[in-house]
């Protein structure tokens, strides 16, 4: 499996509601949670999308440097953690900050990662992640950054459990 390649639905290159500052967010092809009433239910196929690499993708964000760093969006990012981590760790090379919106929780996460590695080093990437699925009837346009109640807006550094496994490579996904 090739891990500097993305499947993906698009890029926005200037984006301010998908988390504080302007942002750069890739939103990924493919989403197992198919949520009723998603904001980017085009993203939800596994065979949908564009092939891109991450040095396409970095070339572009390295053109603006007002950017505040990269958001993850999709579809869902977990499901491509190999290649997202070339890019986080390049976005925190360069000072940036990465948050990664997820239909998984934290928790899953966890729990996917002990199977999946590369989602733990994803998250140990990550500064904020919007964790859980969005569900319309929790709906609430009044949250900065999530489209319902559910959904948390983790920090996280305050959660030394995603740094405590011991099968942690910071070199490979």
């Amino acid at each position: 499996m090739v891990f500097d390649t993305l499947m993906i639905a698009g890029i926005e290159p200037e984006s301010i509601v998908d988390g504080p500052g302007i942002r750069f967010t890739v939103f990924v092809q493919g989403c197992p949670h198919k949520c009723f009433g998603c904001h980017n239910p085009q993203t939800h196929s596994f065979d949908g999308g564009t092939s891109i690499k991450c040095e396409e993708i970095m070339d572009q964000f390295k053109e603006n440097p007002l950017l505040a760093g990269m958001t993850f969006s999709g579809g869902e990012p977990f499901c491509q953690p190999e290649a997202l981590c070339i890019l986080a760790k390049n976005v925190k090379d360069m000072g940036k900050n990465i948050i990664v919106y997820s239909g998984y929780t934290l928790e899953e996460l966890l729990e996917l990662g002990k199977m999946r590695p590369a989602i733990l080093q994803l998250l140990r990437l990550t500064d904020y992640l919007i964790d859980g699925k969005y569900i319309e009837s929790l709906r609430d346009l009044s949250l900065s950054f999530r489209g319902s109640s559910n959904q948390r807006f983790i920090t996280i550094k305050e959660h030394p459990e995603i740094f405590e496994t011991t099968e942690y490579n910071d070199d490979k996904p």
